[in-house]
């Protein structure tokens, strides 16, 4: 087995919210869907708790026009705190403060055409530098103990190289993600061979999607640099991922926890019905109005 003093750490990770949310309009007209709240926090905050959690010590954000409420809600509101601490409301303004990254971690840069997944990583390459990195997708939300990054992580420091998690989807749903092609599988940690962004059912390597949690190395970037379309005409991080395979290691991460995607407007819902009766302050009365809910 490979020292892990070989691998570098990953410190640092990219949040691609630079997206219009338009299956959320009118919502989204003038809210960031990243915005939008699960229970009582925003999608994207649960994403950077996440990293958090996991050891990231630098948190960029590829950002869009309109944004400009993420970079607000990760910063001081000083007339708010001041207000709530005048009003001895301590448990509301110590969930402000719980939710700021540290001071001079968080980066914000734009992408300021819709080209897709792949050139919003490709935005932060600066950013990031020559460094291996994480990339976590805040429309889905993964619940686990400890968090999906903090596994990923325990796994790269003993494989190193590239690290994405996935989970089993129907065979009719092969054709919305990116699709991996397996060699074996041991203690949840899957050898790839290829992987291909939205197959088509009948031609898909597998059910294993990929969902929305990477570590990836900084050689993506020369992958991505050559601004090659793939889907929906689009410049995908799988395909410039395919192109690593053989390169450096690269490992599935299968993922046995809750997964929500809160990019679709019922997984949205089940995400908040789900964290509601999740938690003491929540559960008992929204169980209650679920029994009076007509089915």
């Amino acid at each position: 087995m490979t020292s892990t003093s070989t691998f570098k750490p990953v410190r640092k990770a990219v949040f691609p919210v630079a997206g219009m949310g338009t299956r959320f309009l009118p919502a989204t007209k003038a809210v960031p869907k990243e915005m939008l709240p699960v229970v009582d926090k925003p999608v994207i905050q649960y994403a950077v708790e996440e990293a958090k959690a996991a050891g990231i010590e630098q948190f960029i954000f590829v950002t869009g026009r309109g944004k400009h409420i993420i970079e607000d809600h990760f910063d001081h509101a000083y007339e708010l705190e001041a207000l709530l601490s005048s009003r001895e409301k301590n448990e509301e303004l110590r969930s402000l403060l719980e939710a700021l990254p540290p001071t001079g971690s968080v980066s914000f840069t734009r992408q300021q055409q819709p080209l897709g997944l792949g050139h919003a990583v490709w935005c932060a390459r600066h950013f990031v530098g020559d460094e291996p990195f994480a990339v976590l997708l805040p429309d889905e939300l993964l619940v686990d103990t400890p968090g999906c990054l903090t596994r990923m992580m325990d796994a790269y420091k003993t494989v190193g190289g590239c690290v994405i998690a996935v989970r089993e989807v129907p065979q009719e749903e092969t054709k919305r993600y990116g699709i991996i092609d397996p060699i074996s599988e041991a203690n949840g940690l899957i050898g790839i061979r290829g992987v291909v962004e939205k197959p088509k059912p009948a031609e898909a390597p597998s059910r294993l999607a990929v969902i929305g949690r990477y570590i990836l190395q900084p050689q993506v970037f020369a992958e991505l640099d050559k601004h090659e379309r793939g889907a929906g005409n689009e410049i995908q991080l799988t395909d410039a991922m395919a192109r690593l395979i053989g390169k450096t290691p690269f490992h599935g991460f299968r993922f046995n926890g809750q997964r929500y995607d809160c990019g679709d407007k019922v997984g949205f819902l089940q995400a908040n019905i789900a964290l509601g009766l999740s938690r003491p302050d929540t559960a008992g009365p929204l169980k209650e109005i679920l029994k009076t809910l007509p089915l």
